[in-house]
């Protein structure tokens, strides 16, 4: 089972380039973020005519996300628990083939200090609330999307230059640990261990992608379940390379039969 999270940058932008990555990678799993668009406004239809079944968390410009399953999804939980008062667009949640999976839209946190950095530091007590419940249930989980974390220094192509930032801080990187120590594992890292310049997303600027200046930001956090039956992970950047490409490239998994 080949499971992948992407975040579009714009679904609408981004949806020939997503057709032609769906017919060509063949997942069968896919959380996606950054839609930026509200339900009614998703490409549904020829998602399903490519052979998804889709469930949406919508916003209009801003946000999003989906996930997309060759299986039905149930159980949809559209809103991470923690905080009532939140109505951004950024977590989804289902079961389908037998695993339970969430799509992710970390916040981004800048500028530090501030409100922003507070909510995402917020956000993610909440994301390791809901992951530690996760876990209690014993299901087989795979929490994707973009976490708007760079894990390490090797996670980035210049540490020094990232420094202050929200998505470098010591506070986000300890976040981003405290869901990992759980129990989960990533699963890029876990058979890419000693792997460099292995990013997810270049900026669109000053010829980021053309030099390799890029980041780790996007990860598949696996439980214990799950990763027992991690095969193969990776990251696939043709998309990156492609016209009107987004700025962030799918990671991937590939999970044995349970």
């Amino acid at each position: 089972m080949k499971i992948a999270s992407w975040n579009v940058n714009s679904i609408k932008v981004r949806l020939p380039n997503l057709l032609r990555w769906l017919s060509e990678f063949l997942p069968d799993i896919v959380m996606l973020q950054e839609t930026k668009c509200l339900e009614e406004a998703f490409p549904r239809m020829e998602l399903e005519a490519a052979g998804y079944h889709c469930t949406v968390v919508g916003q209009k410009a801003y946000n999003g996300v989906a996930l997309l399953s060759r299986q039905p999804l149930e159980d949809v939980e559209t809103f991470l628990p923690g905080d009532d008062q939140d109505t951004q667009a950024r977590y989804v949640e289902a079961s389908t083939s037998g695993l339970r999976v969430a799509s992710i839209y970390l916040p981004n946190g800048n500028p530090v200090p501030g409100e922003k950095f507070d909510y995402k530091l917020a956000w993610m007590e909440r994301m390791e609330a809901r992951a530690r419940e996760l876990l209690e249930s014993e299901q087989t989980v795979v929490l994707g999307g973009d976490w708007n974390v760079i894990p390490e220094p090797v996670d980035c192509h210049d540490p020094e230059a990232w420094e202050g930032d929200a998505l470098f801080r010591p506070e986000s990187r300890a976040a981003f640990r405290r869901i990992l120590y759980l129990g989960y594992t990533d699963a890029f890292r876990a058979l890419h261990p000693e792997a460099t310049h292995a990013y997810t997303f270049w900026d669109y600027q000053a010829g980021a992608w053309q030099r390799d200046n890029g980041i780790r930001i996007d990860h598949l956090l696996l439980s214990p379940q799950a990763a027992d039956r991690l095969e193969e992970a990776g990251i696939d950047r043709e998309p990156r390379g492609r016209e009107r490409a987004s700025d962030h490239t799918p990671v991937w998994c590939r999970l044995r039969p349970g």
